[in-house]
């Protein structure tokens, strides 16, 4: 603080020394130019914006829109461009300027994203406060040459039985969920991220066009189960822009990208690529893109193998990374011939088709086994499963023809009615609650019981509490057995018949206490105690017409 007067010598000195050191910074100074390309807005439609200008803008380039708003150059026409909006443009009008920004659209990945739910700009949903990390990667990002790929060898358990035993899925495989509305394909899909507590795997979940409601109900579910700390979740909701939900897959692509570049194995689980498409359409048409089946356009096929072909195994040299892909696509009244759910079969290793049929039977998971299928899988499969689940995929099949024709009338010898019998209690074991994944062990002793028909003789209304008993059971298995199991080596014959027998005495507790001993007792005198019952009937009718005669 001075307090000299104006006249003190000591405030002349501080104001002189001030002005020199002002003139020596003024004379140091030189102007940069920067060289900045503006446009004008010319017309603004539903989340699509022309503008004027900006000759030298690249092709899917982000462009600053006033109000901190973004948007992507899509159309490169002769005297425009056509810009895809990504946000809110209620405060967008005509003469506005448009900066380019000289990059192409990128998002924050890194650890911090994990246990965070954020929208496809990277700005959190949850309250948490800003995603602080040191690394971006654009949206779009070329596949993994083909060198670089590694086969897949390694399952990824879903902790559904059906699912690991008939439909296995690998580790870098994309297994397309189809089905019509609410036939239970996010619960498929949450089941499986559920299941990868504590196997080192990452999960991402990007919800696409989904009501608000609905991501609040899957992230409660992720956070109860205790998933949301390896989960992260990528958020376009249904009331948004559609550029939005149309950059939301690939925004989730890139975040686990990262991760597996990283070595580390990753989950993606995209609900639903049919709200990705019809946001594409809905773009497409609006920019004037000529529409062609059901209205979609041409490069709709590219625009999601391109997503999915990112979705691969690494090499060791690579780091041995993972990328599963679980895309969701929604069908109408089982129309799996439609263009998107074919187009999708195409680019997948494999589909699993939910039946609205066994949906309504109460069959859960309701998946339609004679539907459905995993090309790649199989070779990635524990060899204690496969040793086990071709007999069981045969009998299903069976059991599916025989129950259809049986429907007829049909009067039916005891060998198929064993069959059918035999079948309902394998739909019965493949059937399993929501969010309650089974183990390995638990599930080889439900699958061995299966083979061996010790369920045949449990009644089909006690068949939870029996399966509930097996995986007790197998849960109590000797810790040098469970961990054989569990390896995924080849199951011996010796620890077959061990879980087989251990199956069979805690299931004979739940037996019908009439059992079917007596009569099988008197099994060899049955024709004979039926042949004399006939004839004294036979007899005592003939003598009751003699005596009404007489």
């Amino acid at each position: 603080m001075i307090t000299a007067t104006p006249d003190s010598p000591d405030l002349k000195s501080v104001l002189d020394g001030a002005f020199v050191d002002i003139q020596q910074r003024l004379q140091a100074f030189r102007p940069q130019l920067q060289l900045r390309e503006v446009g004008t807005i010319t017309s603004v439609s539903t989340g699509i914006v022309r503008v004027h200008g900006l000759r030298q803008v690249s092709s899917e380039e982000l462009l600053a829109f006033p109000g901190g708003l973004f948007g992507i150059a899509f159309n490169l026409n002769e005297d425009s461009i056509d810009v895809v909006l990504l946000g809110d443009y209620a405060h967008l009008h005509a003469g506005q300027e448009v900066q380019r920004t000289g990059r192409v659209m990128d998002v924050a990945v890194g650890d911090a994203l994990l246990g965070r739910m954020i929208d496809p700009l990277g700005r959190p949903l949850d309250g948490r406060g800003p995603v602080v990390t040191h690394q971006r990667l654009p949206i779009e990002r070329p596949a993994t040459p083909i060198m670089d790929r590694a086969p897949v060898t390694e399952p990824l358990q879903t902790g559904l039985k059906v699912m690991d035993a008939l439909i296995p899925i690998g580790r870098g495989q994309r297994e397309l969920i189809l089905g019509d509305r609410q036939t239970g394909k996010t619960a498929i899909a949450l089941d499986t991220i559920f299941n990868q507590r504590g196997r080192n795997v990452l999960c991402v979940y990007c919800a696409i066009g989904q009501r608000a409601s609905a991501v609040a109900k899957a992230v409660a579910n992720l956070h109860e189960k205790d998933a949301l700390a390896y989960t992260v979740v990528v958020v376009a909701e249904g009331n948004e822009a559609p550029g939005l939900a149309y950059i939301a897959p690939y925004v989730a692509t890139s975040i686990a990208e990262h991760f597996m570049e990283q070595g580390r194995d990753v989950l993606i689980v995209y609900d639903d690529l049919t709200h990705h498409a019809r946001a594409y359409r809905e773009l497409s048409l609006l920019l004037r893109r000529p529409p062609g089946r059901e209205a979609f356009p041409g490069d709709i096929f590219y625009i999601h193998s391109r997503m999915l072909e990112r979705a691969t195994h690494l090499t060791k040299e690579r780091g041995g990374g993972s990328l599963t892909a679980l895309p969701i696509i929604e069908t109408e009244a089982q129309n799996i011939s439609a263009y998107i759910p074919t187009n999708l079969i195409s680019i997948t290793d494999g589909q699993i088709v939910l039946s609205p049929s066994l949906f309504e039977l109460g069959v859960l998971p309701a998946i339609d086994v004679g539907q459905s299928v995993s090309r790649v899988g199989g070779k990635a499969q524990r060899a204690a499963y496969r040793a086990v689940a071709g007999d069981l995929k045969l009998a299903y099949a069976q059991f599916e023809e025989l129950e259809s024709f049986a429907r007829f009338g049909a009067r039916l010898d005891e060998d198929t009615r064993q069959s059918i019998d035999h079948g309902k209690r394998i739909r019965a074991c493949l059937g399993q609650a929501e969010f309650s994944p089974v183990s390995v062990p638990a599930q080889l002793a439900i699958l061995l019981a299966l083979n061996a028909a010790l369920f045949d003789l449990v009644p089909l209304e006690r068949m939870a509490a029996a399966q509930q008993t097996v995986e007790k059971m197998a849960n109590d298995l000797p810790d040098d057995l469970i961990e054989r199991l569990t390896a995924g080596g080849k199951l011996a014959d010796t620890d077959r018949r061990q879980v087989t027998e251990a199956a069979r005495e805690v299931l004979e507790a739940l037996l019908p206490q009439t059992e079917t001993r007596p009569s099988q007792e008197t099994a060899g005198h049955t024709d004979t105690d039926e042949k004399p019952m006939a004839i004294q009937l036979k007899t005592g009718s003939h003598s009751n017409t003699n005596e009404a005669q007489l």
